[in-house]
């Protein structure tokens, strides 16, 4: 069995995948202005899956945060969900 290669876009998701993207969605569709704008993709890099946030360029602000609390604290989360799913998860975010 080969690995996947780095930024592979999966084409199904699991289940635990779908869980995270829906707490992603809801987080970030609450703290911007364009919530049209938002799209969650899942990346997987190894042995890990990197979901990753694209924003309007007028909303990064706010899904960064002040000195980036709130992307640190949208990180905080997909650990505590990789911890207990005993998955390797990060979050990237673009405009």
């Amino acid at each position: 069995m080969q690995d996947a290669p780095a930024d592979e876009v999966q084409d199904e998701l699991t289940i635990g995948q779908e869980q995270v993207v829906e707490l992603l969605s809801y987080i970030t569709v609450n703290l911007v202005e364009h919530s049209e704008d938002v799209t969650i993709d899942i990346l997987r890099q190894g042995d890990r899956d990197v979901f990753r946030v694209k924003v309007h360029p007028e909303d990064l602000g706010r899904v960064i945060g002040k000195g980036g609390q709130t992307a640190r604290a949208m990180r905080t989360l997909l650990q505590a969900v990789g911890a207990k799913t005993d998955q390797r998860l990060g979050l990237e975010i673009v405009e």
